[in-house]
């Protein structure tokens, strides 16, 4: 099982990281901020930068999933310790909870 998933994990990683270089090469084109200026580039470089936020938490939890992975504790809930479903984990390979915790969170 942790062939695939390391492997998978991995996977993500590496498209994260290529998503997250693809949008620091866009924010590196300024919108004109000038008074009077509505430049429409404004919009679309603060939409950029709100990609790339998510994009560095991808990565981020991309690599806790993968340390969990290396210390033997990838597919244990956080909050109750039971094992997460392996269908869920295929579904969200980056889920950290169960279930049932994700539902009792999400009240």
């Amino acid at each position: 099982m942790c062939d695939p998933v390391k492997k998978k994990l991995q996977d993500e990683l590496q498209s994260a990281l290529k998503e997250l270089e693809q949008l620091d090469s866009r924010l590196q084109q300024k919108a004109d901020y000038g008074p009077g200026k509505g430049d429409p580039a404004i919009y679309e470089w603060e939409l950029t930068l709100a990609l790339r936020q998510q994009a560095q938490a991808k990565v981020e939890t991309t690599r806790q999933a993968l340390q969990r992975l290396e210390e033997g504790r990838y597919g244990i809930c956080e909050r109750c310790s039971e094992a997460i479903n392996p269908e869920r984990l295929e579904a969200l390979p980056l889920a950290t909870l169960c279930i049932k915790c994700a539902r009792s969170q999400r009240r």
